[in-house]
């Protein structure tokens, strides 16, 4: 298996994990640092750079992004995720495809 192959395998993973698991919102206070990514070269021109991309893990958040991914269906795009803050603190909105 290549490269290409297992980052395309790794992101359905991540991205079945996002949908399958329901969790309750977290908050942080001091939001998490981006990490520096260098972004390799698109697989094909369809794949879309996922850059920040945050996952909840065990009460915390934890880093997913720095990945290409191929839109689910064509004519999709994808909106990147986002930081809210709120009386809370800061809150992880993730990104997501849409047509």
């Amino acid at each position: 298996m290549n490269r290409i192959q297992k980052t395309v395998l790794a992101t359905f993973v991540v991205a079945f994990l996002n949908i399958s698991v329901a969790s309750a919102q977290i908050y942080v206070n001091v939001r998490p640092i981006k990490p520096v990514v260098v972004r390799i070269e698109a697989p094909t021109p369809r794949h879309v750079w996922i850059d920040e991309d945050w996952m909840e893990r065990d009460g915390h958040y934890v880093w997913s992004g720095g990945h290409w991914e191929a839109p689910p269906h064509n004519g999709y795009r994808y909106t990147k995720g986002y930081w809210r803050h709120s009386g809370h603190g800061h809150a992880w909105h993730a990104g997501r495809w849409h047509h």
